[in-house]
């Protein structure tokens, strides 16, 4: 597929490393010229791009950045994408401990709800909870014992399929979190947060989780 990563933090640049490694087109690109990406195209292939050319013509673009900085993307900047593909996005809000008060989130807006309010496009939350380094090292085959699950939640089902396609590809287990709207459960203090668990644990912990935010992720 041809992918477009906007942000090439410690998970946008995981995926270009992985995603690369198993014969994807990956443009890839941070809020900075190009350039300053030199390192990393040279070592995957992905070709370096400024942020408003990443989801041009793509099969799938990721979109993985501080989310405050979310409102600071150009507007329109995945319409360019292929009809209908799909977009990810890994964002966490970390209120106290990176992205200051995000008033709408704080009254209630799922993180990824206003996310996508903002690109203007539906998106799918994934690969927000889980370490890079696990992200990068600790892919596995299906049906490898202890196989790491991650939860995808959207509303297009289409898309859905395609991201947990791609889940799977790189030696996860997908499971479907519900709608986008559900997304908050896994969001930052659930119980599947950071979690390297299975399947079933995966599931459990999703119907465990409560939309109040505990102290340490609220403003």
């Amino acid at each position: 597929m041809k992918i477009g990563i906007i942000g090439a933090g410690f998970i946008g640049g995981t995926l270009t490393r992985r995603l690369t490694q198993l014969g994807h087109e990956v443009r890839v690109s941070n809020s900075r010229d190009p350039q300053t990406l030199a390192e990393l195209a040279a070592e995957t292939g992905a070709e370096a791009v400024w942020a408003k050319d990443a989801a041009t013509d793509a099969d799938l673009v990721i979109v993985s950045i501080p989310q405050k900085n979310t409102p600071d993307l150009a507007d329109g900047i995945v319409s360019a994408r292929k009809p209908g593909a799909p977009v990810i996005e890994t964002n966490n809000y970390y209120p106290q401990q990176r992205d200051g008060k995000i008033a709408a989130i704080e009254d209630g807006t799922p993180e990824s709800v206003w996310v996508s309010e903002l690109l203007d496009a539906p998106v799918h939350k994934v690969f927000n909870g889980i370490y890079w380094k696990h992200l990068l090292e600790k892919g596995v085959p299906a049906g490898t014992a202890g196989r790491i699950a991650l939860p995808i939640a959207g509303d297009d089902e289409v898309g859905k399929k395609a991201v947990s396609a791609l889940v799977d590809e790189l030696g996860f287990d997908p499971v479907d979190a519900g709608s986008l709207a559900e997304s908050w459960r896994q969001q930052p203090g659930t119980p599947v947060y950071g979690k390297d668990f299975g399947i079933d644990a995966t599931v459990e912990a999703l119907a465990q989780a409560s939309p109040d935010r505990t102290a340490e992720w609220r403003a």
